[in-house]
């Protein structure tokens, strides 16, 4: 739906802002940090306490080999207590640039390094509650450049998938993680049938490296 002004959604009216009036801090966590908000419904003027996750940025990385072939990982997720099928993707530390930490991301996860890297814009996680946002790269040209770096807790298995397996791994639910899902829709077109390297979508991506 794009109104007059060519933005999607825009005929729809915004919902007034929640007053706050008092927040009360929550448990502090080794990565995120919880806080309580007071708020007042607009709509009823009933105040309620809301939960706000405050988390670090995050950043995804489609990785892409020579021969268009996608990096991925494999590692126990705890949450839902089974291995996922992902990208290379991380935490953003303190006053670390985004695509630092892309870079830093794919060379300690994969092993793999790239001189072509492109911004995918970013996403919110889950504006539910949580108050970060995760950010997209494209890295083409990958090459693998050395080992793993892999911190004490983690246990990350490493491998390439041809586009094709990709796009039906995607398509038959063996990629589940959502935010891998929003990165791959911004470059692999999943209504294309052919998938020789015309799949990738062309727009959208801008040149940082």
């Amino acid at each position: 739906m794009t109104g007059s002004d060519g933005a999607r959604g825009s005929s729809i009216p915004d919902p007034r802002p929640w007053p706050r009036h008092g927040v009360r801090a929550g448990t502090e966590y080794r990565i995120f940090t919880t806080t309580f908000e007071d708020l007042e419904n607009p709509r009823t003027g009933r105040r309620m306490e809301r939960v706000v996750v405050d988390a670090p940025d995050w950043v995804n990385v489609i990785a892409l080999t020579g021969e268009r072939e996608v990096v991925v990982v494999k590692q126990h997720r705890f949450g839902v207590a089974a291995p996922t099928l992902e990208i290379p993707g991380g935490m953003i530390d303190p006053g670390e640039e985004p695509l630092v930490a892309a870079i830093r991301e794919l060379r300690e996860e994969t092993g793999f390094e790239s001189d072509r890297w492109s911004s995918l814009g970013s996403v919110a996680p889950n504006p539910a509650f949580l108050n970060n946002r995760c950010h997209h790269f494209l890295a083409e040209g990958c090459r693998l450049s050395g080992d793993q770096r892999q911190d004490p807790g983690e246990d990350i298995h490493v491998g390439t998938m041809p586009l094709a397996e990709m796009r039906a791994a995607i398509l038959d639910g063996s990629v589940d993680h959502s935010l891998v899902l929003t990165a791959m829709l911004r470059v692999l077109d999943l209504r294309s049938h052919g998938l020789d390297g015309s799949d990738l979508k062309s727009d959208g991506a801008e040149d940082r490296r």
